[in-house]
């Protein structure tokens, strides 16, 4: 399957690498929401293994959307 190496930016009004840094920054927060859930399930059926995996996995993805964030910041400051 070929891709396109077009920019797309024409068309969403942002260049591909800062469209890219968006959705990756979106995507974190989105995953820090869903896994709140999936530790409160965990955490009402007694499994504190399982809620202490999902609260990792939320700090991980928070700090990946804190990066982005700041990333963003920077590049769209200049």
């Amino acid at each position: 399957m070929a891709t396109s190496q077009a920019e797309t930016g024409q068309v969403t009004g942002t260049k591909d690498k800062d469209y890219n840094i968006i959705w990756f920054t979106e995507q974190c927060l989105s995953n820090v929401l869903r896994l709140e859930t999936y530790r409160q399930d965990a955490e009402r059926d007694g499994d504190t293994d399982l809620a202490e995996f999902f609260k990792r996995a939320q700090e991980t993805s928070r700090k990946g959307a804190d990066q982005g964030k700041e990333l963003l910041r920077k590049r769209l400051a200049g």
